[in-house]
């Protein structure tokens, strides 16, 4: 970590302590960052609102809002199949290997039903829901509490699409966003990750010891094209949806209008993208 870092550390932590908010924007460096481009402000309400149990309203003049589908119905006792999801992710983004709770890096990964909906009853819970675990990443929320906590603008939420970004260049490692996050979906590297990737993708930019990454709903797999890694890993049983909330047209909202879907903690108000069939 070098001395700006360091020094804006101490400015944030002064800040924090006396009740304030920390600095709005350093420059930490001069190289344009991989996902900076064209990203707005912090969370705005431009975005349409979907309450968890139901889609509707005026979501043709409310723009692309992507989100994410997850059936676990056609997870249940397969649990090759989450693994399948998660080594798909940990490829394409160089996600790093590293044993241990407090230095490991999640982007997609498995829990139990009680811990992913800890809102939702897991008294006398079935026997599916006790013997299996659920896929979880972030949710890319509406409203996020990570992009407003963030005080150089590294996470942000792109307005075009409603995904939650990361630009790993201005990440100061404050981890101000982890505290924010209520799903526990950000992953702070200890220490150089480099070293622990196992199978190097030439196409993604690897992180540096210090800076905070998450999911990114895979935003340069669809600049060319291409699904999320983990959709396309279970595509086979399609257990996996992605697509845009706000086309009624789409096959996610199709799903939705038809199924009975929850979400993670909805009761918080950060509107979640992802939802889950259980």
């Amino acid at each position: 970590m070098d001395k700006q870092r360091r020094k804006f550390l101490k400015i944030a932590g002064a800040t924090a302590l006396a009740g304030i908010s920390a600095p709005a924007v350093v420059k930490l460096t001069s190289t344009p960052a991989l996902a900076s481009s064209g990203h707005g402000k912090a969370a705005e309400h431009g975005a349409a609102e979907h309450k968890p149990e139901g889609h509707g309203g005026e979501d043709s003049a409310k723009g692309v809002r992507l989100g994410m589908l997850i059936d676990m119905r056609k997870l249940y006792g397969h649990p090759e199949l989450l693994e399948k999801v998660a080594a798909a992710c940990i490829k394409v983004h160089n996600i790093p290997q590293i044993e241990g709770n407090k230095n490991e890096i999640k982007w997609i990964w498995d829990m139990a039903y009680k811990n992913v909906f800890p809102e939702h009853s897991s008294y006398h819970s079935s026997k599916i829901t006790e013997e299996n675990n659920f896929l979880v990443l972030c949710n890319h929320c509406d409203e996020p509490p990570c992009v407003r906590v963030c005080p150089t603008k590294a996470t942000f939420r792109d307005e075009k699409t409603g995904i939650v970004s990361m630009d790993f260049h201005r990440c100061i490692g404050c981890r101000f966003c982890m505290m924010g996050c209520p799903y526990g979906a950000r992953s702070f590297n200890w220490m150089d990750p480099r070293p622990y990737i196992k199978e190097y993708n030439p196409d993604f930019p690897t992180r540096m010891r210090g800076v905070v990454e998450k999911c990114n709903f895979c935003g340069e797999r669809r600049a060319l094209g291409q699904e999320p890694a983990c959709v396309e890993a279970v595509k086979d049983v399609g257990a996996i949806v992605f697509g845009d909330l706000n086309d009624p047209d789409s096959e996610i909202r199709q799903i939705l209008d038809k199924e009975h879907t929850i979400q993670r903690k909805p009761s918080l108000g950060t509107k979640p993208s992802v939802f889950y069939i259980v």
